[in-house]
Protein backbone atom coordinates (compact mmCIF):
# COMPACT_ATOMS: atom_id res chain seq x y z
CA UNK A 1 0.00 0.00 0.00
CA UNK A 2 1.34 3.44 -0.93
CA UNK A 3 1.26 5.70 2.13
CA UNK A 4 1.08 9.47 2.06
CA UNK A 5 4.69 9.75 3.21
CA UNK A 6 5.86 7.39 0.45
CA UNK A 7 4.08 9.56 -2.11
CA UNK A 8 5.71 12.71 -0.73
CA UNK A 9 9.14 11.10 -0.81
CA UNK A 10 8.70 10.00 -4.42
CA UNK A 11 7.49 13.49 -5.39
CA UNK A 12 10.47 15.15 -3.72
CA UNK A 13 12.84 12.77 -5.49
CA UNK A 14 11.19 13.64 -8.82
CA UNK A 15 11.60 17.36 -8.19
CA UNK A 16 15.25 16.86 -7.22
CA UNK A 17 15.99 14.97 -10.44
CA UNK A 18 14.18 17.68 -12.40
CA UNK A 19 16.54 20.33 -10.97
CA UNK A 20 14.25 21.94 -8.40
CA UNK A 21 16.49 23.09 -5.54
CA UNK A 22 14.26 25.56 -3.67
CA UNK A 23 11.09 24.13 -2.14
CA UNK A 24 9.37 27.48 -1.57
CA UNK A 25 9.75 31.11 -2.60
CA UNK A 26 7.44 34.10 -2.40
CA UNK A 27 8.24 35.37 -5.91
CA UNK A 28 8.44 33.44 -9.19
CA UNK A 29 11.86 32.62 -10.60
CA UNK A 30 12.79 32.16 -14.25
CA UNK A 31 14.95 29.03 -14.26
CA UNK A 32 15.84 29.54 -17.92
CA UNK A 33 17.30 33.03 -17.41
CA UNK A 34 21.05 33.69 -17.19
CA UNK A 35 21.89 33.12 -13.55
CA UNK A 36 24.67 35.75 -13.64
CA UNK A 37 22.18 38.51 -14.60
CA UNK A 38 19.13 37.23 -12.81
CA UNK A 39 17.93 39.51 -9.99
CA UNK A 40 18.07 38.04 -6.52
CA UNK A 41 14.89 36.49 -5.25
CA UNK A 42 13.61 38.38 -2.25
CA UNK A 43 11.75 36.15 0.17
CA UNK A 44 11.46 38.66 3.01
CA UNK A 45 11.28 42.43 3.37
CA UNK A 46 14.60 44.28 3.72
CA UNK A 47 13.87 45.24 7.31
CA UNK A 48 12.68 41.82 8.40
CA UNK A 49 15.00 39.75 10.58
CA UNK A 50 16.97 37.11 8.73
CA UNK A 51 15.23 33.72 8.83
CA UNK A 52 16.97 30.45 9.22
CA UNK A 53 18.04 28.96 5.87
CA UNK A 54 15.30 27.02 4.14
CA UNK A 55 15.94 23.30 3.72
CA UNK A 56 16.63 22.20 0.19
CA UNK A 57 14.64 19.52 -1.61
CA UNK A 58 17.62 17.20 -1.18
CA UNK A 59 17.56 17.78 2.59
CA UNK A 60 13.84 17.07 2.76
CA UNK A 61 14.18 13.91 0.70
CA UNK A 62 17.05 12.69 2.87
CA UNK A 63 15.02 13.38 6.01
CA UNK A 64 12.04 11.45 4.63
CA UNK A 65 14.32 8.53 3.81
CA UNK A 66 15.88 8.52 7.29
CA UNK A 67 12.51 8.52 9.03
CA UNK A 68 11.39 5.47 7.10
CA UNK A 69 7.88 4.55 6.01
CA UNK A 70 5.05 6.10 7.99
CA UNK A 71 2.25 4.16 9.55
CA UNK A 72 -0.78 4.19 7.29
CA UNK A 73 -3.44 6.60 8.41
CA UNK A 74 -6.72 4.98 9.50
CA UNK A 75 -9.41 5.04 6.88
CA UNK A 76 -11.85 7.92 7.16
CA UNK A 77 -15.06 6.39 8.51
CA UNK A 78 -18.06 6.45 6.24
CA UNK A 79 -21.28 8.12 7.26
CA UNK A 80 -23.73 5.78 9.04
CA UNK A 81 -25.98 5.48 6.01
CA UNK A 82 -23.07 4.80 3.66
CA UNK A 83 -21.56 2.24 6.05
CA UNK A 84 -24.82 0.28 6.20
CA UNK A 85 -25.18 0.34 2.42
CA UNK A 86 -21.59 -0.84 1.99
CA UNK A 87 -22.20 -3.63 4.52
CA UNK A 88 -25.27 -4.82 2.64
CA UNK A 89 -23.46 -4.89 -0.69
CA UNK A 90 -20.40 -6.60 0.78
CA UNK A 91 -22.45 -9.25 2.58
CA UNK A 92 -24.49 -9.99 -0.54
CA UNK A 93 -21.34 -10.63 -2.53
CA UNK A 94 -20.18 -13.51 -0.28
CA UNK A 95 -20.79 -16.89 -1.90
CA UNK A 96 -19.48 -18.92 1.05
CA UNK A 97 -18.71 -18.57 4.74
CA UNK A 98 -15.01 -18.39 3.91
CA UNK A 99 -15.63 -15.47 1.55
CA UNK A 100 -17.81 -13.76 4.14
CA UNK A 101 -15.04 -14.00 6.73
CA UNK A 102 -12.52 -12.56 4.27
CA UNK A 103 -14.91 -9.70 3.46
CA UNK A 104 -15.33 -8.91 7.15
CA UNK A 105 -11.55 -8.87 7.54
CA UNK A 106 -11.40 -6.14 4.89
CA UNK A 107 -14.48 -4.21 5.97
CA UNK A 108 -13.73 -0.86 7.67
CA UNK A 109 -17.26 0.51 8.02
CA UNK A 110 -17.63 -0.42 11.70
CA UNK A 111 -15.41 1.58 14.10
CA UNK A 112 -15.26 -1.35 16.53
CA UNK A 113 -12.78 -3.02 14.21
CA UNK A 114 -10.13 -0.39 15.03
CA UNK A 115 -10.37 -1.02 18.79
CA UNK A 116 -10.73 -4.81 18.80
CA UNK A 117 -7.82 -7.23 18.82
CA UNK A 118 -9.20 -9.37 16.03
CA UNK A 119 -12.29 -10.56 14.21
CA UNK A 120 -14.46 -13.05 16.12
CA UNK A 121 -16.28 -14.79 13.30
CA UNK A 122 -17.67 -18.13 14.45
CA UNK A 123 -17.03 -21.44 16.20
CA UNK A 124 -18.32 -24.96 15.87
CA UNK A 125 -19.56 -26.81 12.83
CA UNK A 126 -20.96 -24.61 10.02
CA UNK A 127 -22.86 -27.63 8.66
CA UNK A 128 -24.62 -28.28 11.99
CA UNK A 129 -28.44 -28.30 12.03
CA UNK A 130 -28.57 -25.66 14.79
CA UNK A 131 -27.03 -22.20 15.05
CA UNK A 132 -26.68 -20.02 18.17
CA UNK A 133 -26.29 -16.24 17.84
CA UNK A 134 -25.33 -13.88 20.67
CA UNK A 135 -24.76 -10.14 20.69
CA UNK A 136 -21.01 -9.37 20.73
CA UNK A 137 -17.71 -10.91 21.87
CA UNK A 138 -16.10 -10.11 25.19
CA UNK A 139 -12.52 -9.93 26.40
CA UNK A 140 -11.75 -13.66 26.25
CA UNK A 141 -13.36 -13.96 22.83
CA UNK A 142 -11.39 -10.98 21.58
CA UNK A 143 -8.15 -12.67 22.67
CA UNK A 144 -8.91 -16.13 21.26
CA UNK A 145 -10.86 -15.08 18.17
CA UNK A 146 -13.75 -17.45 18.93
CA UNK A 147 -17.22 -16.68 20.34
CA UNK A 148 -18.34 -17.86 23.77
CA UNK A 149 -15.05 -19.02 25.26
CA UNK A 150 -15.17 -17.08 28.55
CA UNK A 151 -17.28 -17.79 31.63
CA UNK A 152 -20.55 -17.53 29.71
CA UNK A 153 -19.11 -19.82 27.03
CA UNK A 154 -18.27 -22.47 29.58
CA UNK A 155 -21.83 -22.31 30.88
CA UNK A 156 -23.14 -22.61 27.32
CA UNK A 157 -21.00 -25.72 26.86
CA UNK A 158 -22.60 -27.28 29.97
CA UNK A 159 -26.08 -26.36 28.73
CA UNK A 160 -25.35 -27.99 25.38
CA UNK A 161 -23.98 -31.11 27.07
CA UNK A 162 -27.20 -31.36 29.09
CA UNK A 163 -29.14 -32.02 25.86
CA UNK A 164 -26.47 -34.21 24.29
CA UNK A 165 -24.67 -31.57 22.17
CA UNK A 166 -21.19 -30.09 21.97
CA UNK A 167 -19.45 -27.61 19.68
CA UNK A 168 -18.94 -30.24 17.00
CA UNK A 169 -22.71 -30.36 16.55
CA UNK A 170 -23.58 -26.65 16.70
CA UNK A 171 -22.55 -23.42 14.97
CA UNK A 172 -22.02 -20.29 17.09
CA UNK A 173 -21.68 -16.62 16.11
CA UNK A 174 -22.59 -13.08 17.23
CA UNK A 175 -24.48 -10.15 15.75
CA UNK A 176 -21.29 -8.08 16.02
CA UNK A 177 -17.96 -9.79 15.29
CA UNK A 178 -15.72 -7.24 17.08
CA UNK A 179 -15.52 -6.61 20.80
CA UNK A 180 -16.88 -3.23 21.96
CA UNK A 181 -14.35 -1.39 24.18
CA UNK A 182 -14.74 -2.34 27.82
CA UNK A 183 -17.51 -4.80 26.90
CA UNK A 184 -19.93 -1.91 26.61
CA UNK A 185 -23.29 -2.33 24.92
CA UNK A 186 -23.01 -1.91 21.14
CA UNK A 187 -24.63 1.21 19.75
CA UNK A 188 -27.65 0.90 17.43
CA UNK A 189 -25.43 2.14 14.58
CA UNK A 190 -22.86 -0.60 15.22
CA UNK A 191 -25.57 -3.25 15.33
CA UNK A 192 -27.22 -2.03 12.13
CA UNK A 193 -23.89 -1.92 10.31
CA UNK A 194 -23.04 -5.52 11.28
CA UNK A 195 -26.56 -6.92 10.82
CA UNK A 196 -26.22 -7.66 7.06
CA UNK A 197 -23.18 -9.84 7.76
CA UNK A 198 -24.81 -12.04 10.41
CA UNK A 199 -27.92 -12.39 8.24
CA UNK A 200 -25.77 -13.57 5.36
CA UNK A 201 -23.88 -15.86 7.74
CA UNK A 202 -27.15 -17.50 8.83
CA UNK A 203 -28.24 -17.84 5.21
CA UNK A 204 -24.97 -19.50 4.19
CA UNK A 205 -24.89 -21.81 7.23
CA UNK A 206 -28.54 -22.69 6.56
CA UNK A 207 -29.42 -24.31 9.92
CA UNK A 208 -32.71 -26.01 10.68
CA UNK A 209 -33.01 -24.26 14.05
CA UNK A 210 -31.85 -20.75 15.00
CA UNK A 211 -31.38 -19.91 18.69
CA UNK A 212 -31.09 -16.24 19.71
CA UNK A 213 -29.05 -15.94 22.90
CA UNK A 214 -30.32 -12.90 24.75
CA UNK A 215 -32.66 -10.01 24.04
CA UNK A 216 -30.42 -7.97 21.66
CA UNK A 217 -29.99 -10.96 19.34
CA UNK A 218 -33.71 -11.72 19.46
CA UNK A 219 -34.74 -8.16 18.68
CA UNK A 220 -32.20 -7.72 15.88
CA UNK A 221 -32.86 -11.00 14.09
CA UNK A 222 -36.53 -11.65 14.81
CA UNK A 223 -37.72 -8.04 14.89
CA UNK A 224 -39.45 -8.52 18.24
CA UNK A 225 -39.88 -5.40 20.36
CA UNK A 226 -41.05 -7.14 23.53
CA UNK A 227 -38.64 -8.14 26.28
CA UNK A 228 -37.14 -11.59 26.31
CA UNK A 229 -38.99 -12.43 29.53
CA UNK A 230 -42.23 -12.58 27.52
CA UNK A 231 -40.90 -14.13 24.35
CA UNK A 232 -38.29 -16.68 25.46
CA UNK A 233 -39.29 -20.28 24.85
CA UNK A 234 -41.71 -19.39 22.03
CA UNK A 235 -41.16 -20.50 18.46
CA UNK A 236 -40.94 -18.02 15.62
CA UNK A 237 -40.13 -18.13 11.91
CA UNK A 238 -36.92 -16.68 10.57
CA UNK A 239 -36.74 -16.02 6.82
CA UNK A 240 -33.20 -16.43 5.48
CA UNK A 241 -34.14 -15.07 2.07
CA UNK A 242 -34.15 -18.55 0.58
CA UNK A 243 -36.31 -20.45 3.07
CA UNK A 244 -37.96 -20.22 6.47
CA UNK A 245 -36.47 -21.88 9.53
CA UNK A 246 -37.63 -22.31 13.11
CA UNK A 247 -36.27 -19.80 15.61
CA UNK A 248 -36.40 -19.50 19.37
CA UNK A 249 -34.97 -17.05 21.91
CA UNK A 250 -33.54 -17.97 25.28
CA UNK A 251 -31.69 -16.26 28.12
CA UNK A 252 -28.07 -15.35 27.50
CA UNK A 253 -25.54 -17.39 29.53
CA UNK A 254 -23.99 -14.17 30.87
CA UNK A 255 -27.39 -13.23 32.32
CA UNK A 256 -27.73 -16.67 33.87
CA UNK A 257 -24.39 -16.22 35.62
CA UNK A 258 -25.80 -13.10 37.27
CA UNK A 259 -29.24 -14.62 37.88
CA UNK A 260 -28.66 -18.35 38.51
CA UNK A 261 -32.27 -18.92 39.59
CA UNK A 262 -33.34 -18.25 35.98
CA UNK A 263 -31.47 -21.31 34.76
CA UNK A 264 -34.66 -23.31 35.18
CA UNK A 265 -36.27 -21.21 32.42
CA UNK A 266 -33.32 -21.72 30.11
CA UNK A 267 -33.46 -25.45 30.84
CA UNK A 268 -37.05 -25.53 29.57
CA UNK A 269 -35.96 -23.74 26.42
CA UNK A 270 -33.15 -26.21 25.81
CA UNK A 271 -35.52 -29.13 26.26
CA UNK A 272 -37.74 -27.55 23.58
CA UNK A 273 -34.69 -27.17 21.34
CA UNK A 274 -33.76 -30.83 21.84
CA UNK A 275 -37.28 -31.87 20.90
CA UNK A 276 -37.22 -29.70 17.77
CA UNK A 277 -33.94 -31.22 16.62
CA UNK A 278 -35.29 -34.71 17.13
CA UNK A 279 -38.48 -33.98 15.19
Amino acid sequence: MITERTSVRELLAFYLEAGVDTPLAETPADRFADETHAPPIRTTSPDAPRDLPRPSVADLAQRQHAEGPARPRPAVPSSPEVAIMEAREAARSAASLEELRAILDRFDGCPLKSTATQLVFADGNPRAPIMFVGEAPGRDEDIEGRPFVGHSGKLLDRMLAAIGLDRRGVYIANIIPWRPPGNRTPTPQESQTCLPFIRRQIELADPNVLVCLGQPSMQALLGIKEGIGRTRGRWFTYNTGTREIRAIATLHPAYLLRQPLQKRLAWRDFLAIKKALAG
